[in-house]
């Protein structure tokens, strides 16, 4: 059994699986393959595919693969090399969006260079990499080689502060995309309202127009989630709109209370409710429409 593992960056790495995919259809790669695929999003009748698994499951994958196949994340990397098996690593590039940088190359050198693993430079040699595997045989990991440990931990370090930049920039272009919903949401009730339009009436077109543009930028700006396949779309506008429905009733039951309890204006009472709407669909967002399957 082949283990594919991708790491839980937040870029895809579908460059990977499509070459793998074309190996198996090509019968050079004859094994099952599982694959953790994080935040890549793929379909393929070839592979067992999962987001994410627990790390119980992840180290009886990797106990029990013949070999892994993983990209250049350190943790992956390790979790591998230091139980003595052959590793085959290729390294997100920053020209294809899949890293804001090209420190896997480094990461992979290094890690080549010392024995433990095979680097796939060629996605379009996956077969020839795969027969190279077949004789290499992985030198035993020695945790105190000190040299080789210190570039370990330079290259951790690093990788945790892309990790924390990566989550930094999620929030902040959701919060920049959320203030451009709430005031299309707003500019579109203002000019609604202007023509007499009933209040409710007047809140539900400004809604539905906020949530189409909140759909788009959220799926290509703040969640990269670029996909075309159809299945892929279908489930993301269904659960997306799902939820933002059940905002609605939030922020319709919150107008209701605001102009017809409290006796706030109209305007006054959209602002408040287009706030605590923000802050709902962001904790929608993160546990149900974008959360990972567990393996």
């Amino acid at each position: 059994m082949i283990f594919v593992t991708l790491g839980t960056q937040d870029k895809t790495f579908e460059r990977l699986l499509k070459a793998i995919d074309k190996a198996i259809d090509k019968g050079e790669i004859k094994e099952k393959v599982i694959v953790q695929a994080g935040n890549t999003k793929y379909e393929s009748k070839n592979m067992e595919i999962f987001d994410l698994i627990s790390p119980k499951e992840f180290n009886k994958l990797v106990d029990k693969c013949d070999l892994v196949i993983t990209h250049g994340g350190t943790g992956s990397i390790l979790s591998a090399v230091k139980k003595g098996k052959k590793v085959i690593a290729a390294a997100r590039l920053k020209k294809y969006k899949e890293h804001v940088n090209d420190h896997q190359k480094q990461i992979i050198k290094e890690f080549e260079k010392e024995g433990y693993l095979l680097e796939l430079k060629d996605f379009n040699q996956v077969g020839k990499t795969l027969k190279k595997a077949e004789k290499f045989k992985p030198k035993k990991f020695k945790s105190n080689t000190e040299n080789m440990m210190n570039l370990i931990d330079n290259l951790i370090e690093e990788d945790n502060h892309v990790s924390w930049y990566n989550k930094i920039k999620e929030i902040l272009w959701y919060g920049f995309f959320g203030v451009l919903t709430t005031l299309v949401n707003i500019i579109s009730f203002y000019f609604l309202e202007k023509t007499g339009m009933n209040v409710y009436i007047n809140n539900f077109i400004a809604w539905f127009l906020s949530v189409l543009f909140a759909f788009v930028t959220n799926k290509l700006y703040v969640f990269n989630s670029k996909s075309l396949d159809k299945k892929t779309i279908t489930k993301e506008v269904l659960s997306f709109f799902f939820f933002r429905i059940l905002s609605l009733g939030i922020d319709m039951l919150g107008m209701y209370i605001c102009i017809s309890l409290i006796a706030l204006s109209n305007m006054v009472s959209k602002v408040i409710m287009n706030v605590i709407v923000i802050i709902a669909n962001y904790i929608f967002s993160k546990l149900f429409i974008f959360q990972k399957k567990e393996g």
